[in-house]
């Protein structure tokens, strides 16, 4: 999933989260998760005043975000010092798999 700016919304995504209004997140939310986004949708929650969603996948690339090969190199680099630890690679297999979910990709 990947949070974004309601500009770079397009009609088509997926909220992976609920829309909530901006100024009262306690209310009722707007559009629940898994509601696929429309032209008109788009346009109501940017008259809202809605600044972001959250959508399913990895849609876009926004500037300054690391790709997902960085990241699991990243990861990599995190867990050399404990290589063949079996609890910790098995850690590492987890959060690599969250990371490759993130990213809307599949193993």
């Amino acid at each position: 999933m990947q949070n974004i700016p309601i500009a770079l919304a397009e009609p088509g995504m997926a909220l992976a989260r609920e829309v909530k209004q901006a100024d009262n997140s306690n209310a009722p939310p707007i559009c629940g998760r898994g509601v696929i986004l429309t032209e008109p949708l788009l346009e109501r929650l940017k008259n809202m005043g809605i600044q972001t969603v959250t959508v399913e996948g990895h849609p876009v690339w926004v500037e300054g975000e690391k790709s997902l090969e960085e990241l699991l190199s990243n990861l990599d680099r995190r867990f050399k010092k404990v290589e063949g630890n079996l609890l910790m690679d098995k850690l590492k297999d987890i959060y690599r798999t969250s990371i490759v979910i993130s990213m809307g990709k599949h193993e």
